[in-house]
């Protein structure tokens, strides 16, 4: 994803110039004169709470899968949230930019985009980095549990891992958002104008629509945003954040793209054609600061990816396990055969007698087991109760950890080094229209020089006929 992103920035720019040269707009440049934090940690308490309460729930079906229901809701939750400080955060970045008296409306326009990208990025995406990189991390260990205000456990992760509650994360952010963007863009329009033909009727009645002059029918439409295309392009620009950067957590998130953009089209089509007044034209050589903003989300997908793959997932655990502790251990091959024992020496052992007060189970095991139980297995690498630091952590963790940083480093310079490569390698202008543009100045010039010759020409001539004949004149 990483490589696509780069070969499809390079391949824009090539089409850009091709479109801007066709329009000609190569050479044209505008002439001018003269709170996201607080709502990330209300999803995070209201995860701790609600975790807590559907394990205590009377229902089998909601206690066995709390975990499951808590994330399902939390993300609903966290999709209102979403849309609501949407509106908000449009009113804070126009505030903000006018406070700023930007000189002229480019730099109005980019500055003005900056922020709502950086705002809604934000938003969008706070609650899947926390998924991601926080979630489990700080929750102690069985007997020594991190509370929040003294009461609540905080939350952990799936016994599976995080990326199912990052993939149940963006899978249903995504669908929703794009749901519900794609009714906004249509939907919307459509009940307007209903309402406004429905006033129409009432005013002028029914037959006297019928003799309404074209001009008058598209004014009835819906006029288009203040804005401009500036929807559109932020849409677009959030939709390949989210398919870039957590990709390695949901590889489905492109094709939902895909399929999102196939019938967006359609429905841009029909919305600009039906639905809205004719927008007016504006020149533009190219997409402004969006390419920039383009390609610094492309830098972050390979860092976010990187820790994905490092810390969130289980791929580098196995593989520490698999060449230094495995029945392969030293012998330089994974295998499948490789990873046997790999589930038992991921999990630690914990003496129950140890648990505290409130954390004590509510049955000692004997039904499973017919004799109560004295120990339990968590996900952790951590000493048994009875060594010399009971619960400390182990040489495999500090293992695991440097292999996790190891991986970071070379993972992101391999990738950086092949998109540099990449966008070095492709050239900005295609050849045929380097060739088109190298003949049109070759051409122009050609151009001036017969021009200038003949004026010089013509001035000889009226010389000649007055009588005046300078000697060493350029013929």
């Amino acid at each position: 994803m990483a490589v696509w992103a780069t070969v499809f920035l390079e391949f824009w720019k090539r089409r850009r110039a091709v479109i801007a040269y066709d329009w000609d707009l190569i050479d044209w440049e505008e002439e001018e004169i003269c709170v996201v934090i607080a709502a990330v940690f209300g999803i995070v308490i209201y995860r701790v709470v609600t975790v807590s309460t559907f394990a205590a729930f009377k229902w089998a079906l909601i206690r066995n899968n709390s975990q499951v229901a808590t994330t399902g809701t939390a993300v609903c939750i966290n999709f209102c949230i979403i849309m609501l400080l949407n509106v908000l955060y449009e009113k804070v970045a126009l505030l903000l930019t006018n406070l700023e008296q930007p000189r002229t409306e480019s730099e109005w326009e980019n500055s003005f985009t900056l922020k709502m990208f950086l705002f809604q990025f934000v938003n969008l995406n706070s609650s899947t980095f926390y998924i991601a990189f926080f979630l489990g991390r700080f929750t102690g260990h069985p007997g020594a549990y991190l509370r929040l205000i003294n009461r609540w456990r905080l939350e952990e992760c799936h016994p599976s891992g995080c990326l199912i509650d990052l993939c149940m994360q963006m899978g249903i952010i995504m669908v929703l958002k794009q749901t519900w963007n794609n009714f906004m863009e249509l939907g919307y329009p459509l009940i307007q104008n209903w309402w406004t033909r429905r006033k129409v009727r009432q005013e002028h009645g029914p037959e006297r629509k019928i003799s309404f002059p074209q001009w008058e029918k598209d004014y009835n439409l819906q006029p288009m945003n203040a804005y401009g295309l500036f929807d559109e392009y932020l849409e677009m620009i959030l939709q390949f954040g989210f398919t870039t950067i957590f990709v390695a957590a949901f590889p489905l998130a492109p094709l939902l793209a895909l399929l999102n953009n196939i019938i967006e089209i359609r429905l841009d089509a029909y919305k600009f054609v039906t639905q809205w007044r004719r927008p007016l034209a504006s020149r533009a050589k190219d997409i402004g600061i969006w390419y920039g903003i383009l390609e610094g989300i492309g830098i972050l997908s390979v860092i976010t990816n990187a820790f994905v793959i490092a810390i969130t997932s289980d791929f580098i655990p196995r593989l520490v396990y698999a060449y230094k502790y495995g029945p392969c251990a030293g012998q330089g091959e994974a295998g499948q055969k490789c990873m046997v024992g790999y589930v038992n020496a991921s999990l630690s052992v914990f003496r129950i007698s140890d648990f505290e007060n409130r954390s004590e189970p509510e049955s000692d095991g004997s039904e499973f087991s017919g004799t109560p139980l004295k120990y339990c297995r968590y996900r952790d690498y951590r000493d048994p109760p009875h060594s010399l630091v009971p619960y400390g952590y182990t040489l495999q963790f500090w293992h695991v950890l440097a292999a996790r940083l190891a991986f970071i480093i070379v993972f992101e310079h391999l990738v950086f080094c092949i998109k540099h490569l990449i966008s070095y390698l492709i050239p900005d202008l295609p050849k045929d229209l380097r060739d088109r543009m190298r003949r049109e100045k070759y051409l122009i010039q050609e151009m001036m020089y017969e021009a200038e010759l003949e004026r010089l020409q013509k001035e000889r001539k009226e010389r000649k006929k007055n009588g005046k004949v300078h000697h060493n004149e350029w013929p």
